[in-house]
């Protein structure tokens, strides 16, 4: 890159948005659940196919990763991520472009989906970026890779990808970059040194009891019952075992035992949702659920043993400093009073940072905000920023798409451009 600033460089290389526009509107309303993310994929190939600016394409990596290359001469090699797949809820947004699709889960039932937590974003902020950084391809040197992730909200896509060669079909990068959406104010950006995104542990729990007549149930041993209490005392762990200068979220997404009233069901099945930022608060919430649900069947007179199987794990997500130093000056520099860079870390989870500490190479994570400037200022105004703004993962979550979409893509060129110098 010449010596001309990333900020005066990205002013006269801008790039019109409104095909963008267009593009996020057909993958929020097109979204796919993780393992069946193949339509966006292709949709994604086609899309660098089209822009025809050198990019070599990689696809099916670890399910339907995928991958382009864009080799411009020596430097450093600058991995840019988006993950692409949505969620099982149904959306109630109320927008013209609302997802009404419907998709079969693992277990074989229907579930609404919808893109609840801006992958669809992510997904079009990198498109539009690799478009623009083509453009750019004078006044920068190296590689960039653009990199779709599949799997994102099970914890399985970064893992599968680098398993299955990921690195024997792309350059090993210098360092891996990536955002997240989220409900602070648009156009707003933060990140920080250290850890940013909490490490995550979940678990399907399955209790047993013994089944019978809704009318008799003192002839069984009620797994409803066992579970209700099981999910009450998992909620004391936090707020009675764990230090109060600690962080730690112990939350029981989902409770199921039985189909119909009258018929005591054998078993329940409870799934676990465990955040933390410490090894060792870690070890001490993860023995406390263990203990507390062996104990609650005990004391129920479970049949036998609960099965406890680990569903899904997130590593801690940590901005190293030889990454998140320089995009700090960056974003300082390109952003102003609009980037934090010691955003608070969150209680949220990712798996991006396996990209890169699988093959011990620096990552910086940041989010961007996508909640319209006028609903945030009148919200903070009333106080009701809790009560009132849709976050991740809500059925009502919808974030403004500008300046969301143009922070997002300029965030990710100002990643790019800040380690794709002149040697």
């Amino acid at each position: 890159m010449t010596d001309q600033s990333i900020k005066s460089l990205l002013a006269s290389s801008t790039l019109d948005l409104h095909s963008y526009e267009e593009l996020y509107k057909h993958f929020h309303s097109h979204p796919e659940l993780s393992l069946q993310e193949e339509s966006t994929a292709a949709t994604i190939a086609s899309h660098i196919r089209s822009l025809n600016a050198g990019y070599e394409l990689h696809t099916s990596i670890g399910g339907h990763g995928l991958a382009g290359i864009l080799k411009n001469g020596p430097g450093k090699t600058v991995l840019l991520r988006a993950d692409m797949d949505a969620l099982p809820v149904k959306e109630q947004t109320g927008l013209e472009y609302a997802s009404k699709v419907t998709m079969r889960d693992d277990d074989g039932l229907a579930k609404s989906v919808m893109h609840a937590c801006g992958h669809d974003f992510h997904i079009t902020s990198l498109l539009a970026a690799a478009e623009r950084l083509a453009r750019m391809r004078d006044n920068w040197q190296g590689t960039l890779i653009v990199l779709f992730q599949p799997n994102e909200e099970r914890g399985g896509g970064a893992e599968a990808m680098v398993k299955d060669e990921l690195y024997d079909k792309i350059p090993t990068p210098d360092v891996c970059l990536g955002q997240h959406v989220m409900a602070l104010k648009a156009g707003h950006v933060g990140s920080k040194v250290g850890t940013i995104m909490s490490e995550s542990d979940r678990f399907k729990i399955t209790l047993f009891g013994r089944g019978g007549h809704g009318s008799m149930p003192h002839r069984t041993v009620d797994p409803v019952i066992m579970a209700s209490s099981v999910v009450l005392k998992l909620q004391t762990i936090v707020s009675r075992e764990v230090d109060a200068n600690e962080f730690a979220v112990v939350t029981v997404g989902k409770l199921h035992a039985g189909h119909t009233e009258n018929i005591i069901a054998d078993e329940a099945e409870i799934r676990v949702d465990v955040r933390t930022q410490k090894p060792e608060v870690r070890d001490q919430v993860l023995n406390a659920v263990r203990r507390i649900v062996r104990a609650e069947c005990e004391a129920s007179g479970a049949i036998k043993e609960p099965l406890i199987e680990k569903s899904a794990k997130f590593p801690m997500s940590i901005n190293d400093e030889a990454a998140a130093k320089p995009i700090e000056a960056a974003f300082t520099d390109f952003f102003g009073q609009r980037f934090d860079p010691d955003i608070a870390c969150s209680n949220a989870s990712e798996d991006f940072s396996i990209l890169g500490t699988s093959q011990n190479r620096p990552c910086c994570f940041w989010f961007f905000g996508g909640v319209d400037g006028r609903t945030w200022e009148e919200k903070e105004m009333a106080g009701r920023l809790a009560e009132d703004i849709p976050v991740n993962h809500s059925p009502f979550f919808a974030p403004a798409i500008q300046p969301t979409l143009q922070t997002g893509v300029d965030a990710l060129c100002v990643g790019a451009l800040t380690f794709l110098k002149n040697s």
